[in-house]
C-alpha cells in the first residue's frame, strides 16, 4: 500500500468502505489474497473470512497491520507476507486488490497474475474522475487501472460515493505532501479554507 494512503483513508469513512463492500462480495468461508493490505484500515470485511494472506510490500504497512489485527484480536486468521505482488505464488478463492491498483506499474499483468491465483478478482480502487485523486496528481493512474479491468469484462460493477475531510488546508497539504509537485499546484487555490470536504468516489469490480 502507498504510504499516502495510510493517511488518506483515515480522512474518510472506513466502518463504511466495509459495509459496501461486504455488501458486495459474500466472504463467509473464503481464503482471501488481500493484495495493498498493509495498514489494516478495512480488515473487518475479513471477519467470516476462512483465512487471508495479505500482502504488502511495505514493511511498515504489514508492522502497522500486525497491530491492527492484534488489536481487533484476529491474528489468528492472517498470513502477513512483505512481498511484490508479481511474486507472489499462493492460492486462494479470491485476490482482493485494495485500494492498490492504480499504485501498480502494469495494472494489466497484476489482473493476469490476480487471476492465476483464484477463480474470483475483487477490484477496490477509486473511481476515475475522483477530485481527490486529481488533487493527488494520480487521476492518469486510476484511469488506466480501470481500463484495464473493463477490458476484462468484469461480472458486476458498483460505484460509491465517499468523501475525504480536512479541518483546514495544512492538513490537506500535510497528508498529500508525498505526492509531488503536480499535487501541490493543484490543491494551492484552496489555500486558507477550513472544513475542505473533497469528493473520493469509488468503484467495486468483481472479475
Amino acid at each position: 500500500m502507498d504510504p499516502g494512503l495510510l493517511v488518506e483513508l483515515v480522512a474518510t469513512d472506513t466502518s463504511e468502505i466495509v459495509r459496501n463492500l461486504s455488501a458486495f462480495y459474500d466472504f463467509r468461508g473464503k481464503t482471501i489474497v488481500s493484495v495493498g493490505a498493509g495498514g489494516g484500515q478495512l480488515v473487518e470485511y475479513a471477519r467470516p473470512a476462512d483465512r487471508v494472506i495479505a500482502v504488502d510490500k511495505d514493511p511498515a504497512a504489514i508492522a502497522k497491520l500486525s497491530q491492527r489485527l492484534a488489536a481487533c484480536g484476529m491474528a489468528d486468521r492472517f498470513r502477513l507476507l512483505t512481498a511484490d505482488f508479481l511474486s507472489v505464488q499462493v492460492r486462494g478463492d479470491v485476490v482482493l486488490l485494495e485500494f492498490c491498483l492504480h499504485q501498480m506499474a502494469d495494472p494489466e499483468r497484476a489482473l493476469e497474475h490476480a487471476r492465476s491465483l483464484a477463480s474470483d478478482v475483487l477490484v477496490i480502487d477509486h473511481a476515475p474522475g475522483s477530485c481527490w485523486e486529481w488533487y493527488a496528481a494520480e487521476d492518469d493512474k486510476v484511469e488506466a487501472g480501470w481500463k484495464a479491468v473493463s477490458a476484462r469484462s468484469p461480472r458486476r460493477r458498483q460505484s460509491v460515493e465517499a468523501f475525504q475531510r480536512f479541518e483546514d488546508f495544512s492538513e490537506l497539504e500535510s497528508r498529500l505532501v508525498l505526492q509531488g509537485p503536480l499535487s501541490r499546484e493543484r490543491i494551492e487555490p484552496l489555500r486558507g479554507q477550513t472544513s475542505i470536504r473533497i469528493l473520493m468516489p469509488y468503484w467495486i469490480a468483481l472479475l
